[in-house]
């Protein structure tokens, strides 16, 4: 059920423009304690509020509560890993060269470190209602850097948007919080409006390539170009050798169906595209489990109306055939697909069978030499993931070395639906998968919401006071190229 979305006029933009600019020298300086409480505070609503906000994305996003449940976990993970970011300070880069008058030419004091950009333009993702939303990854990473959020609400769940950003909203500042820390606009007008708006310093994006790049152009066109961090576009290539299919074909074949029909095939690592031996049999393998796997109902309407669109767009190629569908679905469902074609297809014509197709549709890839294997790799565009699945007696160096260039994490078991949150995770890689070299999830995603800034010859009264010596001893730093870790 998708309600209508008012659009937020250029006066109340310009209002909570405002507020987020007061609140943003507030959040850059407050402490790390001060600063995680925060974090954990808005973490603490949202769980408080759990039952009532799933409640509404059920009826919102066709999701089940189940699945939607365990998204507020991780929505809730996800605020509380970037408190003890915060509080374990890495991330600010804390950098002292001390001065030297012997050097050539003589050195002054340069200490550095990271800070916030100011106010951060967010926008929610269709296919994640909490952890890519309101309250999701990007808007987690940008209060930890120590910037306001003003976040534009997905035209799927308005409802869900609009009480989400009132519960962290007053979380935020009954912790202690500015008003201005978080709001929420709505309406298409409006998002282009934010991203151009002098205020907004970076902007972080989930969504299509066509959106995303809108946005993107929007903001390196305006007069003060601001950094826009898109995740856009990914049909995540896996490579299946043959000794891996002789070695564990079944299973491989029925964790592909598992992965691309996980979410209704709306995650947006979902297994796109698979590259596997000709003549190998797994082809059947894939159709014996694909003619047993339920559909559902989609996000949108508007993803729904699209789903048969981007399968007639495949199955407009002369070389791709239909391999298995799954289960019968519902009116206004979508019925899991298994499509084919060869590599040397895939070479020759990458922009007809090489686009996402968002929804549960995979295309599977006959390889019938290393040549042709590698020729249409080449042609697979920047995906978030890539995927090998061989066995050690394999020779796939040279596989692994155009895949690693292709895709921002490599998988060598398993299949890439399921994204930790962790210290280590790497969500980007080359465009269109994203617009740069950060990552959405994980704790460097913070990254993209900070800019370096030295204090040469500093009196010690006037540096923040993370780079004042006595706090230096206590947090992670480099002093004159040494590292030093408390």
């Amino acid at each position: 059920m998708t309600t209508a979305l008012t659009t937020t006029s250029t006066t109340e933009l310009d209002a909570l423009a405002a507020a987020a600019a007061a609140a943003a020298p507030v959040w850059r300086a407050a402490d790390a304690a001060t600063r995680a409480s925060w974090l954990r505070a808005a973490a603490d609503a949202l769980d408080a509020h759990a039952d009532e906000l799933v409640e509404i994305a059920d009826q919102e996003t066709r999701l089940g509560a189940a699945r939607l449940r365990g998204e507020v976990g991780r929505t809730t993970g996800q605020l509380r890993l970037f408190a003890t970011v915060v509080e374990e300070g890495s991330y600010l880069e804390l950098t002292i060269d001390d001065a030297d008058a012997a050097a050539t030419p003589p050195r002054p004091e340069l200490r550095r470190m990271l800070v916030g950009v100011g106010p951060v333009a967010v926008f929610s993702a269709s296919n994640f209602p909490f952890a890519f939303s309101v309250a999701g990854g990007d808007t987690a990473s940008a209060l930890a850097a120590g910037n306001p959020v003003i976040v534009k609400a997905h035209s799927g769940h308005p409802r869900l948007s609009e009480r989400t950003a009132a519960i962290v909203s007053a979380a935020l500042v009954d912790a202690g919080a500015p008003e201005g820390s978080l709001a929420l606009v709505e309406g298409r007008e409006a998002g282009n409006a934010l991203v151009q708006h002098p205020v907004i310093q970076a902007a972080g994006f989930t969504g299509s390539l066509t959106g995303g790049r809108a946005l993107f152009d929007l903001a390196s066109g305006r007069p003060d170009p601001i950094p826009f961090y898109g995740e856009l576009g990914s049909v995540n290539p896996v490579v299946i050798t043959p000794a891996a299919v002789a070695a564990r074909g079944e299973a491989l074949a029925q964790g592909l169906v598992g992965s691309f029909t996980l979410g209704v095939g709306q995650f947006c690592t979902k297994p796109g595209v698979v590259f596997v031996p000709d003549g190998a049999g797994f082809e059947d393998l894939v159709a014996g489990f694909a003619t047993g796997a339920s559909g559902g109902p989609l996000l949108t309407d508007r993803i729904t109306a699209a789903f048969p669109s981007g399968i007639e767009h495949l199955e407009g190629d002369p070389s791709v055939a239909v391999v298995a569908q799954g289960l019968p679905a519902e009116e206004g469902s979508a019925r899991p697909v298994v499509l084919s074609t060869d590599a040397a297809a895939v070479a020759a014509r990458p922009e007809t069978l090489l686009e996402e197709c968002f929804g549960p549709v995979t295309l599977l890839v006959r390889y019938s030499s290393d040549e042709e294997l590698h020729a249409a790799l080449e042609a697979v565009p920047g995906s978030l993931t890539a995927t090998l699945h061989s066995e050690p007696s394999d020779e796939v160096a040279s596989v692994l070395e155009v895949l690693t260039r292709k895709a921002g994490r490599v998988l060598f078991a398993g299949w890439p639906t399921g994204v930790a949150v962790t210290w280590s995770q790497q969500h980007g890689g080359p465009w269109p998968a994203t617009t740069s070299l950060h990552t959405s999830v994980g704790a460097t995603a913070i990254r993209r919401f900070l800019r370096p800034v030295v204090f040469q010859d500093a009196p010690e009264a006037l540096l923040p006071e993370v780079l004042r010596d006595a706090t230096l001893e206590r947090l992670p730093h480099r002093r004159n190229s040494v590292l030093r870790v408390p």
